[in-house]
């Protein structure tokens, strides 16, 4: 998934603190804007509103890329 992509790029990187967390949402908001972006006009085809696209699964995937993060972050910075 999307988290656990953006978590391990955010621990190989040594991001910490609040820079890791800017690092979610900056990746979770360029998702969308390129969903939104492939979907194009005909964006009601496919999801009911937008609105769902920027907020479905922000705090659900928050959880998977703390766990990726904090993993690599370990492994790749701390042994």
């Amino acid at each position: 998934s999307v988290s656990a992509l953006s978590g391990a790029t955010a621990g190989i990187l040594g991001l910490t603190g609040l820079h890791g967390f800017v690092f979610y949402f900056l990746a979770s908001v360029l998702l969308s804007v390129l969903l939104v972006l492939k979907a194009g006009r005909r964006w009601n085809k496919y999801f009911k509103s937008r609105r769902p696209l920027f907020t479905g699964g922000l705090v659900g995937g928050l959880f998977t890329y703390v766990l990726f993060w904090t993993f690599l972050y370990g492994m790749v910075h701390v042994y």
